[in-house]
């Protein structure tokens, strides 16, 4: 398989590689399984083009956009929270593009100046060891994390580098403030956290190692991989959607300004996008399509039902890098 993981290979050996294809380069955490086949079934389609995809957490696709800034390496980021390529968008990292499907979209799920679309949805939920815990006696709400039972039980991935936990840490932060008034209630809140929490993974994989082996028995994570990674990786992964309310990530789609092969990219993102391919994610990789005209038929999409956190979530994405930095330096590193 010619795709690549960035922790092997440098960008620098990815654009010397001799092709007579043309390339576009992926930037994406949407995982090995998910990239791969769509790789494959896209080239199978075009087989004069070379997609290339590197994995990385969502955060860290965006810190490398904006340190490429002057010499893009990408030609499209597929995968993210939607406020992470509003920030990409400010910072003119992104290049416009209106796809075909563009009025299939609410206006929610869509840059106003078409620098990115939504293409899914994606739940968050609280992951455990099904091994140790059922849905009966797993965590059933945030606040039940804090719980003593919890302590030193709990397994997270680090949030300095993961899109889907700097959502997740924001808008638990939000939920405090909306219900005390205080913003230091949230990070309260964060640091009770902290105190339950054994260790912080590096990345999914470890994430995925340490919860399977019972190293901790719980985490907060999304419910697309802990519906993929159970079911198609048979990790012993069990989920439950918090009975309060939960958030849910936008994951955007954008082009990347002054990225190579833009023509070729934008063939990819359109690929990506189509009906029967949103059906294929849908069916195959548990994710749940915004656009309109696509119902999804699969029988995990029952199990998907959530309500939203009842929190200021513009707020929550306007301040998630601010309250990052104050949950690092303030509970992480002390």
């Amino acid at each position: 398989m010619k795709s690549l993981h960035f922790v092997f290979f440098s960008l620098f050996a990815l654009s010397c590689a001799p092709s007579s294809k043309e390339t576009v380069i992926v930037y994406s955490p949407h995982g090995k399984e998910m990239l791969s086949y769509f790789e494959l079934e896209f080239e199978k389609a075009n087989p004069t083009i070379d997609v290339r995809w590197l994995d990385m957490g969502a955060q860290t696709a965006f810190d490398r956009l904006r340190t490429e800034k002057s010499n893009p390496q990408a030609s499209l980021w597929w995968g993210g929270p939607s406020d992470l390529f509003e920030q990409a968008e400010a910072l003119g990292l992104l290049e416009p593009y209106k796809p075909s499907w563009h009025d299939k979209v609410d206006a929610r799920y869509r840059s106003p100046n078409d620098f990115w679309y939504a293409s899914f949805l994606t739940p968050e939920c609280i992951m455990f060891n099904s091994e140790k815990l059922t849905k009966e006696t797993a965590p059933q709400d945030w606040d039940e994390l804090l719980s003593e039972q919890w302590r030193g039980k709990i397994v997270i991935r680090d949030p300095v580098q993961s899109g889907t936990m700097r959502t997740i840490f924001s808008s638990l932060i939000a939920k405090e403030l909306a219900r005390t008034g205080s913003l230091d209630s949230g990070f309260h809140y964060l640091a009770q956290l902290h105190r339950n929490t054994k260790s912080y993974a590096a990345d999914p994989s470890q994430l995925y190692l340490k919860l399977s082996r019972g190293e901790a028995l719980v985490t907060l994570w999304n419910l697309t991989d802990a519906l993929l990674q159970a079911r198609q990786n048979q990790f012993p992964f069990g989920f439950t959607i918090p009975k309060s309310g939960t958030v849910v990530a936008v994951e955007g789609i954008a082009l990347v300004k002054g990225g190579k092969n833009l023509e070729v990219a934008k063939k990819f993102y359109e690929f990506v996008t189509r009906k029967e391919n949103l059906n294929v994610q849908a069916e195959k990789f548990y994710r749940l399509p915004v656009r309109t005209d696509v119902e999804v038929q699969a029988d995990w999409a029952k199990e998907a039902t959530y309500t939203l956190l009842d929190i200021d979530h513009k707020l929550a994405s306007k301040k998630q890098s601010e309250w990052m930095s104050r949950w690092e330096e303030s509970i992480k590193n002390q």
